[in-house]
């Protein structure tokens, strides 16, 4: 996959088959759309994805408010056979353009012959322009307009708003089902105070950007991606209260059966269940014996899955 970023300079010569949207999370919902632009693939089209890069408070008042980072969107997208990701800037010159001058834009920059979008699709200045807009232009414009309708589950549309709500709530069970996949945290190993390793459990600390949204604190059973391998593992997700100090935010995991050293390199952490809430303990004592035990409920539900 082609992943343009960082500019407005940039022309994709090969007939394209095209989506756009903010793609958060990738989920089941986006997945319908990704479907639908196998009809152009099948006709020799390329697959472009069209992003802006907007930072995250921009979209959300809140912090750790995103599924998935810029990287870990690019990812998905190549594991899902995308041709170009195309991540542009949200200048104040795109902002206001109109939506027949948006679509002109895209014809420019784009040799685009189909577009896919769903039935909340809006784009041009103050999101004036709908699915009926697309498909007014498309013959003007020479390209063809593939409405998809929304996605849903329990009677209720399949957004990234919603699987947000499940993860704040750490139902991990429906956020996955809704995304298609765990969600995951990417991101590299940093040296933590190494705790963990005094007590015969060393974890692989992670410090998430303060957009990506986490779980709420405590106990999960995970699945890691190291080294190529995945390992089976159980993480922390909190401030280490045990610990004395201010801790920031953090998540600590420990992977079953790895020996090895992942300082500074990439992990992935995949959520699969909420095991308990984060507590203080009174020694560390405490919080061995009670980590002992957390691990053997995440492996009895990891070796069950």
């Amino acid at each position: 996959m082609k992943y343009i970023k960082d500019t407005l300079d940039f022309k994709i010569e090969e007939p394209s088959v095209i989506t756009l949207g903010k793609f958060d999370g990738l989920h089941t919902g986006h997945r319908y759309l990704m479907d639908a632009m196998q009809k152009g693939k099948e006709q020799g089209l390329k697959c472009v994805i069209f992003t802006f890069d907007i930072p995250p408070k921009a979209i959300h008042k809140d912090a750790y408010s995103v599924l998935s980072t810029n990287e870990e969107k690019a990812h998905i997208f190549a594991e899902a056979g995308v041709d170009y990701l195309v991540e542009c800037p949200f200048t104040d010159e795109f902002r206001q353009l109109s939506p027949y001058a948006f679509l002109q834009m895209l014809k420019e920059k784009i040799n685009v012959k189909m577009i896919v979008a769903g039935t909340d699709f809006h784009f041009g200045y103050q999101r004036s322009g709908t699915y009926r807009e697309l498909q007014q232009y498309a013959d003007d414009l020479g390209y063809e307009a593939v409405i998809v309708k929304k996605k849903q589950y329990k009677g209720e549309d399949i957004s990234s708003t919603r699987i947000r709500a499940r993860i704040a709530e750490g139902d991990m069970e429906e956020a996955n089902y809704l995304l298609g996949y765990s969600y995951f945290l990417t991101g590299p190993v940093l040296h933590g105070n190494e705790i963990g390793r005094t007590i015969g459990i060393p974890t692989a600390n992670q410090r998430p950007e303060t957009f990506k949204l986490l779980p709420p604190k405590g106990v999960y059973a995970v699945k890691v991606l190291a080294e190529g391998k995945q390992y089976d593992g159980i993480s922390n997700v909190g401030c280490k209260p045990t610990i004395e100090g201010i801790n920031p935010m953090g998540v600590e995991t420990f992977l079953f059966d790895y020996s090895g050293d992942l300082y500074g390199k990439d992990i992935r952490v995949s959520f699969l269940k909420f095991i308990r809430p984060e507590q203080k303990f009174g020694s560390l004592a405490e919080l061995k014996a009670q980590m002992d035990r957390d691990i053997l409920v995440c492996k009895k539900y990891l070796n069950a899955e």
